[in-house]
């Protein structure tokens, strides 16, 4: 998968680009944890993610957030991050200009800035929220959310409590228009450490939905 360096707001930005042959293929941008606490590109969820888009045929973008391993810039309490995100999802869409669906994905504070990115750019056509945490973050800009998605969490999540998940995804049910689905995997951490039990289910999951979304024709 090749290592790419593109502009972002503040110097470079490091992702790995994984392009489809197909022309007209599907975009996502995937989005990582929380730099403070050693969130990278690489993390697990990041990296399953990532590869589970590619092999439903999307051209696939990760990259570092500002600070964060070969990306240059730091920490911006997410205000920075979330240029980041966009000026990324500017790249992915200079060279996939034929795509028809744009997805997001982001995983703890990236599913946060995702959601966010989601607000500002009305060509995304579906968002992939892991573990989001709704309990530490204010998700309220969320009004009226502009597509519909998947939320999923792990039912023994301590960093971002179910509870907290579930309020979100009552708050967003509310809207018209559009349909949340909310998906808890049974026994799973923030991480969902658990290659087996926990990873591959939730994995799983995101592939089936994204399947089924693509076998759509209406939004």
């Amino acid at each position: 998968m090749p290592e790419v360096i593109f502009a972002g707001p503040e110097g470079r930005l490091e992702g790995r680009y994984h392009p489809q042959k197909d022309r007209d293929a599907p975009i996502a941008i995937v989005l990582h944890p929380h730099p403070a606490y050693g969130g990278t590109m690489n993390n697990k969820v990041v990296y399953n993610l990532h590869y589970a888009f590619y092999n439903l045929g999307f051209t696939v973008l990760r990259f570092n957030f500002r600070g964060v391993g070969r990306s240059q810039g730091e920490y911006d309490q997410g205000i920075g991050e979330l240029s980041d995100a966009a000026t990324a999802l500017d790249y992915l869409q200079s060279m996939n200009q034929n795509a028809k669906h744009c997805w997001v994905a982001g995983f703890s504070f990236g599913a946060w800035i995702g959601m966010q990115l989601l607000m500002r750019r009305p060509e995304i056509t579906g968002f992939i929220s892991v573990a989001p945490p709704a309990n530490l973050y204010d998700f309220s800009f969320l009004a009226p959310c502009p597509s519909s998605g998947l939320i999923i969490n792990g039912s023994a999540d301590k960093v971002a409590p179910p509870k907290d998940t579930k309020t979100l995804v009552g708050k967003l049910h509310e809207q018209k228009g559009i349909t949340i689905t909310h998906t808890e995997i049974e026994g799973a951490d923030h991480f969902f450490k658990d290659e087996e039990t926990h990873m591959k289910p939730m994995i799983g999951t995101v592939s089936d939905y994204v399947r089924r979304r693509l076998g759509e024709v209406s939004r």
